[in-house]
């Protein structure tokens, strides 16, 4: 049984050569546990965003390993990749990134039609309960506020019960109530799906939400320890 749905191994990511070199990510090594709602806070330009992006396997690792329910994601042809990235591995991005012609239940169910998989419309239903969206599951984006598309972001990042979400600053375009309204619910997923997310932000106030938390500065990751929440 796999105790770990996330091992990151002594993973490194550089940029240019000689003097221009610069170590995005230095010798970062660290396992999230299935369930567990993790937060990395760090200043702009301090590596969070790249780790994101390396270990949602969006972009490659100059080396080290990643490991996602047991699996060794850099040593995936890249179509086998892309499939496992969409079928395993939820994104939730600040800029909400919804398609604007496709209205929330849709929006939704996107990444199962992607597969040809007939979506789970008990859970559709439930998810868009929970997320306080169901009076609005046929509105377009254009239609909604900015805490509501963030919440159909939501949705659409677990509709495919992923081993792992990625969250990067989650609440980067909402105002303060939007903004905690949306940190409950990432963290009332994770009690509820026992889902596992792994969220970047700059706010330290959010980070306490988290079951766990980390800083990084230079591309270098520390391990901050259980929050008090």
């Amino acid at each position: 049984m796999i105790m770990n749905i996330l091992e990151v191994q002594n993973l490194c990511k550089t940029y240019g050569t000689g003097e221009a070199k610069v170590q995005a990510l230095d010798h970062v090594s660290f396992s999230v546990r299935k369930g567990e709602f993790i937060a990395i806070v760090g200043e702009s330009g301090s590596g969070k965003s790249t780790l994101l992006n390396v270990v949602g396997a969006l972009d490659n690792a100059t080396s080290g390993k990643v490991l996602i329910d047991g699996k060794d994601i850099f040593s995936m042809p890249e179509k086998k990749l892309t499939v496992f990235r969409r079928q395993h591995i939820g994104f939730i991005f600040q800029s909400f990134n919804l398609i604007p012609e496709l209205n929330v239940e849709q929006n939704i169910t996107f990444p199962l039609l992607l597969d040809y998989k007939k979506p789970d419309m008990g859970y559709v239903n439930e998810l868009l309960n929970v997320l306080g969206l169901t009076e609005r599951r046929n509105h377009l984006p254009g239609q909604l506020s900015g805490g509501q598309q963030q919440r159909v972001a939501i949705g659409r990042a677990l509709v495919t019960r992923p081993a792992l979400i990625m969250a990067d600053e989650p609440t980067g375009n909402l105002d303060s109530r939007n903004s905690q309204e949306v940190i409950a619910l990432l963290q009332s997923m994770s009690e509820r799906y026992r889902q596992t997310i792994l969220m970047i932000t700059h706010n330290e106030n959010h980070a306490t939400a988290a079951d766990r938390v980390f800083h990084m500065s230079d591309g270098v990751l520390k391990d901050m320890g259980v929050t008090s929440k």
